[in-house]
């Protein structure tokens, strides 16, 4: 009885799989993107946050997106706060822009709340068709790059230089051997296709510094900590200060178009889209995203997205939702082990970010680097991020170039209404707010 409750939710026969199918699916997923449940706590915890409430907040804000997306839209997605929007609420918005950690909660709920509008009104398509490929690129990149910035500063091996700005640290210190080795060995696993790469380098890594003393073992399992610390701690009020609009957007266009991205990539290698090349029941799939970063932000965690990783479940098997069901049953059940989360040292996740900003910076590769007009944004958005330390500065600064390069150079018609409102906004902001 209840295996056909299951097929006839999912259509299990229709997308030609099985439970024991997507079981397998939905664990190889999870092994693939666990590492957030480490890497999350260690980010947002240097903004102030309670590290144990985080924690719970990652795992919680991570099963709800999942359950929505395997029970409502029915897809083998997986969902998690995001890389990148969490280094950039750390480090952009909180330490960077001297913002509390409950007013950039605040504006991550927001971005979500719009993301929501959007999906409901329809909007989201005509967004996404109004903005170039050659900016999409760029801060796909830059955010890369922001990634690679702060994980060689947590790892020590890129320190401040009061001539320089910044120098090579001292790589004989325990923290930079440990965050090269993990890297090196996250890489080469991955390369070889081993499931759970980047986790098993993280749990490696802090295992041969326990042994060798540099670090200390806090345990395995417990009770989960409490979530108070942090549970509908977000200040609205302090996110709709006007010289928060450019956080917010960032928020809501790094999601917008990571999601986006996201959801088709992953459909298109699972066979999950129709005829027209189109996502059926995008949109739920898309509520489901904004859902979750709501829920997120009230729970106290940063914007959670669609996870890439989704792809190797896919690989395995999974075509439906019951896959990300059983990546939110297996998130639940991490709640239990807070003790070894609490045990990773951030070298231990630095070359996980390391090898996630590879990934990332791939972008550049598609970028026209023959048209000057199109490179020239492409390499201030992704530079302008790790240099300033703001994924929102980048995006600034992408924006108005691509839209001074192309009047200037007489391309108007490369502009679309959108792109130019967004620039002089922008541009105001820097002019008039900053």
């Amino acid at each position: 009885m209840l295996t056909r409750l299951i097929d006839r939710h999912f259509a299990l026969t229709e997308h030609g799989t099985d439970i024991k199918t997507e079981l397998i699916a939905g664990i190889t997923t999870f092994l693939t993107m666990a590492y957030i449940i480490f890497v999350n706590p260690s980010i947002l915890s240097e903004s102030g946050m309670d590290y144990g409430a985080v924690f719970v907040a990652t795992c919680l804000a991570s099963a709800v997106g999942c359950l929505i997306m395997g029970l409502w839209a029915n897809y083998p997605i997986a969902l998690a706060p995001g890389m990148g929007l969490n280094a950039f609420f750390t480090y952009g918005v909180v330490l960077g822009m001297g913002y509390s950690w409950e007013a950039a909660l605040g504006a991550v709920f927001l971005s979500g709340f719009t993301f929501f509008l959007l999906s409901v009104f329809r909007i989201r398509e005509w967004i996404i068709n109004s903005i170039p490929m050659s900016l999409r690129l760029g801060i796909a990149a830059g955010i890369g790059l922001f990634l690679a910035m702060i994980a060689l500063k947590n790892a020590n091996i890129v320190v401040a230089n009061p001539a320089t700005y910044v120098a090579l640290g001292d790589l004989s210190e325990p923290s930079a051997l440990y965050a090269l080795l993990g890297f090196f060995v996250i890489t080469a696993l991955a390369h070889l296709r081993v499931t759970g790469a980047v986790m098993i380098g993280i749990l490696g890594i802090t295992v041969l510094a326990i042994l060798f003393g540099h670090n200390e073992f806090g345990g395995i399992v417990s009770m989960p900590p409490s979530i108070a610390p942090t549970l509908m701690q977000l200040d609205l009020a302090g996110a709709f200060d006007i010289a928060m609009f450019s956080v917010v957007f960032a928020f809501l266009f790094v999601d917008l178009f990571d999601t986006s991205g996201t959801l088709i990539g992953v459909a298109h290698r699972g066979g999950l889209l129709d005829k027209d090349g189109k996502l059926p029941r995008i949109g739920r799939a898309m509520m489901a995203d904004s859902g979750a970063s709501m829920a997120g932000a009230a729970l106290g965690t940063s914007t959670t997205t669609s996870y890439i990783e989704s792809t190797a479940g896919i690989v395995s098997g999974g075509r439906t939702g019951l896959t990300a069901v059983v990546v939110a049953g297996l998130f639940l059940i991490s709640l239990f082990f807070a003790p070894l989360a609490g045990s990773i040292p951030a070298y231990a996740t630095a070359g996980a970010l390391l090898y996630v900003a590879v990934l990332m910076a791939g972008s550049l590769a598609h970028a026209d680097w023959h048209d000057a007009t199109e490179a020239a944004p492409v390499l201030i958005a992704a530079l302008a991020m790790p240099l300033t330390f703001s994924i929102a500065e980048g995006i600034a600064l992408g924006f108005i170039s691509y839209v001074a390069i192309k009047a200037l150079s007489g391309r108007f018609r490369d502009l679309n209404p959108a792109v130019v409102v967004l620039a002089l906004i922008f541009c105001a902001k820097f002019l008039f707010l900053d």
